[in-house]
């Protein structure tokens, strides 16, 4: 079989897709609000930011983030861009460890 005809194989494809693991970037804003014990709302109305793009940045749905954004976050909740943002390796976002101090109903 030639290399042409390996690379275009099926199963070549399938083996280089499970292999390559990008890096993803992580945001921490819940972890953020709760250590400043501030809502989510509350970021939106000290920053001026809007709720729709906070929310995009919080759920990972963002595309990309403007400095003056970031800037505007780390000065709300008294952080670095190191805290708001986290740096992975995983496909998947990490699970969120349950709250110690959560009401059971």
């Amino acid at each position: 079989m030639s290399i042409t005809g390996y690379i275009v194989s099926r199963q070549y494809i399938l083996d280089v897709v499970k292999e390559v693991r990008k890096p993803m970037i992580v945001p921490r804003i819940d972890r953020l609000l709760a250590r400043e014990k501030r809502t989510f709302y509350w970021l939106a109305k000290a920053t001026g930011v809007s709720h729709t793009t906070l929310w995009r940045l919080k759920k990972g749905k963002a595309v990309g983030i403007n400095f003056e954004t970031l800037e505007k976050i780390c000065r709300a909740l008294k952080c670095q861009p190191t805290d708001v943002l986290f740096l992975t390796s995983e496909k998947a976002p990490p699970k969120r460890q349950p709250s110690k101090n959560r009401r059971k109903w």
